[in-house]
């Protein structure tokens, strides 16, 4: 006879609860386990009777008050310098922390976003960035049209950072939805209209530190208009040049150019090195002439002087006035000539001696001996005595003659 067939014992043979009837009681089940967490902390005994309230309502207490610890000790937050704090109430801006150790209320009260305002961020225009074979050119961003109708592939980078301005960073976090792109595409704007207001050849050559200042101006103006809390820092013009397809022909004429300023500063070097020179040359014969001029008119006065107070002398005395003047004249002819005569005493013939002949013979007989070349240093001495002589002889012949 099975167990749970009439006339049976009705007891179950896998659970073994013998004669207990009905399933087993839950809240008996639910008691028994809250009797272990009492034991556990501290609660009643173990006879099996209800622990009282007390131990229970403490140790809430004590768990909501580490809780409510933890919660309020998450609220501090730390500043870096060159840092700044935004801090927001269930998303509205409430203010910005300066640097250091602050606190704010705990989430999901309040927020603090840290903003770098010292940080320099770059943003390239016209290029991808560098990869393995360098700095990849974006078609799209940096080919443009220029006013001649010219295509010129340009590449930009762009620096920039938070503005060190009053809720700069609010702004740069609030204003817009994402400041990097609202950048670049400020920047392609502004780009292409500096840009296409250009020529080709101004752009290549001599015109990039103009471009760079004006597409910055412009950048930051849009900026400031949009209050990004962006300043630019520097626009810097990494590469301007003509497409790949005609870069060669380019290439050469602005090599053509390069060789044309070459050439003209080469000129403007040797002209400012010649015409200095050339205008001293002038300067120095024009004072030279103004010299000359000068001292032929102080001869001159002095000659005219000379020869009108010798004209008074003359009125008063002319025969021996005109005696001293063919005096003069015949010493200082006579005294530059080399030519030596002598008068000689109740003679009619004059003594020719050809003194400059004999003092170019002079060496020649030095080098021969050492006597002869006594003898030769003696002649010298007489020589210069004949003159003397002939001088005085001459002189008092021709006194004797005016006597």
């Amino acid at each position: 006879m099975s167990w749970n067939e009439p006339g049976g014992d009705n007891k179950d043979p896998w659970s073994g609860r013998g004669d207990q009837k009905g399933p087993p009681d839950l809240d008996e089940a639910i008691r028994k386990t809250l009797d272990k967490l009492s034991n556990l902390f501290g609660g009643g005994g173990g006879d099996g009777q209800e622990s009282t309230g007390g131990p229970k309502k403490n140790l809430g207490l004590i768990v909501v008050g580490a809780i409510a610890a933890i919660w309020i000790a998450s609220g501090t937050y730390k500043v870096d310098a060159g840092n700044t704090g935004v801090v927001t109430r269930f998303g509205k801006y409430v203010g910005e922390t300066s640097p250091g150790l602050n606190w704010h209320l705990p989430a999901p009260i309040e927020r603090v976003d840290i903003v770098n305002v010292e940080q320099n961020r770059t943003l390239s225009v016209g290029s991808s960035g560098f990869g393995e074979a360098g700095e990849r050119s974006e078609p799209k961003e940096a080919l443009m049209l220029t006013r001649d109708e010219n295509y010129v592939d340009v590449r930009l980078v762009v620096q920039y950072k938070v503005s060190n301005l009053t809720n700069s960073a609010k702004k740069f976090l609030f204003n817009v939805v994402d400041p990097a792109t609202t950048l670049k595409q400020v920047t392609q704007s502004a780009e292409r209209g500096v840009i296409g207001s250009s020529d080709m050849d101004f752009i290549l050559t001599e015109g990039r530190n103009e471009i760079v200042i004006q597409i910055k101006k412009e950048v930051q103006e849009v900026m400031d208009r949009y209050e990004t809390g962006i300043e630019i820092t520097s626009v810097s013009l990494q590469d301007a040049q003509a497409p790949e397809q005609v870069q060669a022909a380019f290439q050469d004429v602005i090599k053509a150019r390069e060789d044309k300023q070459r050439l003209i500063n080469e000129a403007e070097a040797y002209a400012n090195d010649i015409v200095p020179k050339a205008r001293g040359a002038a300067a120095r014969m024009l004072q030279e002439a103004q010299g000359y001029k000068d001292r032929v008119i102080a001869q001159s006065e002095g000659e005219t002087n000379r020869f009108s107070k010798m004209l008074t002398e003359y009125l008063k005395q002319p025969e021996v006035t005109r005696k001293r003047l063919y005096i003069d004249t015949m010493e200082s002819v006579l005294g530059e000539a080399n030519v030596v005569m002598i008068d000689v005493k109740g003679g009619n013939n004059i003594l020719y001696l050809p003194l400059d002949k004999m003092a170019q013979k002079l060496p020649e007989i030095e080098t021969q001996s050492v006597a002869p070349a006594a003898k030769a240093e003696t002649a010298p001495a007489e020589t210069e005595e004949q003159p003397v002589a002939a001088r005085s002889s001459f002189r008092g012949r021709d006194a004797r003659g005016r006597q």
